[in-house]
């Protein structure tokens, strides 16, 4: 048997990558985060599968779900939302299954971050404005951040920032951020990035937290923080121009 582990996309269930859902279809049993998995998702799963969802459930009791499932010879596909690669609580899983000799493949998905630019309907790097994306959060009750990690530490760079597990901490971001960034600097959040549910807030850092308060915005939001949000005079990429030799273009390679 085998462990697949496949990122389910940041909200929308059409999001989940081709292999995802024909993983998910062939898998007789599913471990699924229901704390943020789209449901429509476990329409996927064939007929009589044995579903669970992992969200009241501690990493003992899921490490004994992967168990039972290789005492009975079941392919198992574990749902995490958004993308594995970031914040997914995967590595302590995966250890989990290193001790137990269980294989496991991994199957990566659209990340939150990407379905939140999408939902700007911006780009996230813009030609000589900002070249860098930092993902990072703030300290929480998961987990602290290391301590070369602040969050002053990536603001010294000016790039995009893209703020994770964060919101109830906006007043603290703010105040880090500013003397950087500027009070002027534009600021997103975006809640529910792509689902139904979706809604985004839009200002600047002197701004940000009163509208986050009025909203009574409290989860599963990112804030995006960077001058590439409204960025208007820029220069156009070289990528494209008509002088730019390249090899597909009948330049040099």
């Amino acid at each position: 048997m085998t462990v697949h582990f496949i990122g389910a996309g940041p909200g929308a269930p059409d999001l989940i990558t081709l292999r995802g859902r024909d993983l998910i279809a062939r898998c007789p049993v599913c471990l699924y985060a229901g704390s943020i998995v789209p449901r429509e998702l476990l329409d996927y799963c064939p007929p009589g599968a044995r579903i669970i969802d992992t969200a009241p459930l501690s990493l003992d009791q899921i490490d004994a779900e992967f168990a039972d499932a290789q005492a009975a010879g079941h392919d198992v596909a574990r749902l995490h939302s958004g993308d594995l690669s970031i914040y997914s609580a995967l590595a302590e899983q995966l250890r989990r299954l290193d001790r137990r000799g269980i294989p496991y493949t991994l199957t990566p998905g659209v990340p939150a971050f990407a379905a939140a630019a999408a939902a700007l309907q911006c780009e996230l790097t813009v030609p000589e404005v900002a070249q860098s994306v930092v993902l990072t959060r703030v300290s929480g009750r998961a987990s602290r951040m290391p301590e070369n990690e602040k969050l002053v530490t990536f603001a010294e760079s000016g790039a995009t920032l893209i703020i994770h597990l964060a919101i109830h901490a906006v007043e603290e971001v703010v105040k880090e951020l500013t003397p950087f960034y500027g009070a002027d600097c534009p600021v997103a959040v975006i809640v529910h990035a792509s689902s139904p549910t979706q809604r985004i807030v839009r200002g600047t850092l002197a701004d940000i937290a009163a509208q986050v308060a009025a909203a009574k915005i409290e989860r599963t939001a990112l804030i995006v923080v960077g001058r590439a949000l409204a960025a208007e005079n820029f220069r156009d990429s070289a990528l494209y121009s008509a002088d730019y030799r390249r090899r597909f273009r009948g330049g040099a390679a």
